[in-house]
């Protein structure tokens, strides 16, 4: 029974990342590998650790490793702790009897519901310098109206817009179900007690949100650390909203000679990060008594 997902993450996971971690110990690129179509044969070669060096060297002809990861790392907490705030704001609004509420429910969710890419690209061009809707309402109020997908900080503004826009549904419907899982007697007993909504906000409904929150956060910046749709497509190969997903992207597919060593060495280097940052969260999880 378990034979069948194990071929199938062995085909799709497990052999290109083993492909991926050869390739970061070689200078292997679009003009020395294997091509039967023009009968060339591979000549790459191995240059040990000489890709990792470079990388992390923060040499800008390889990316500017560090400042790139300061940037990811900025747009990961940006957007993952948006996303938590509106997403468990809204989700206490919609835990309360509310007339339409459903019909609330629905409109919150469709953001999640639409595809990825035309949100994207209705959000470009909203964005527009000129003629977008955005900058329009910006003019009407008086207000300086930025290029916001130009060469500045402004375009990683704006993709942290389009990105929160597009998580907060999944944060809203996930922590709503956890709202609606914790105990009304336990909201009782603390008013009873005579507790304050924010000693009840912070001592019922917080703990009884921990298991969530604890596995949405983690997956929120699994995903975000790794979203190269939004900033891709919304903002194109700027540099301003480059992290490390995007510039691996570029280095692997852009170029004359498309470096795909160190685009694997950035790939090996991006799942690093993670697995070092869950491991830590989780031993976080486990110190609270979260235990997964």
């Amino acid at each position: 029974m378990v034979l069948p997902v194990v071929v199938v993450i062995a085909v799709l996971v497990l052999y290109p990342l083993a492909q991926g971690v050869f390739f970061t110990f070689t200078n292997i690129n679009e003009a020395n590998i294997a091509n039967p179509i023009l009968d060339r044969p591979a000549t790459y070669i191995s240059v040990g650790l000489r890709n990792y060096l470079n990388v992390l060297s923060g040499d800008p002809s390889y990316g500017s490793f560090w400042s790139t990861l300061a940037r990811t790392l900025i747009w990961t907490s940006a957007c993952v702790l948006l996303h938590y705030g509106i997403g468990l704001g809204l989700a206490m609004l919609l835990n309360r009897p509310l007339r339409g509420r459903s019909a609330y429910r629905v409109l919150l969710i469709l953001p999640w519901a639409v595809p990825a890419f035309i949100s994207a690209f209705a959000w470009k061009y909203m964005f527009n310098a000129q003629y977008g809707i955005i900058n329009q309402a910006l003019r009407a109020v008086g207000l300086p109206d930025p290029v916001w997908l130009g060469q500045s900080d402004w375009a990683l503004v704006a993709v942290i817009i389009v990105n929160v826009w597009l998580g907060v549904p999944f944060m809203m419907v996930s922590l709503l179900g956890g709202l609606q899982s914790i105990p009304g007697d336990l909201y009782e007993a603390a008013e009873v007690d005579g507790a304050t909504p924010w000693q009840r906000f912070r001592h019922v409904t917080l703990p009884g949100l921990r298991a969530v929150s604890s596995t949405v956060v983690l997956l929120g910046i699994i995903w975000t650390f790794n979203m190269f749709a939004v900033i891709y497509l919304v903002a194109g190969q700027n540099p301003n909203t480059r992290i490390l997903v995007t510039y691996a992207f570029e280095r692997f597919f852009s170029g004359a000679s498309r470096d795909y060593a160190v685009a694997s060495t950035y790939g090996v280097l991006i799942l690093s990060v993670l697995l070092v940052f869950a491991s830590v969260y989780r031993r976080a999880l486990r110190r609270q008594g979260e235990v997964w």
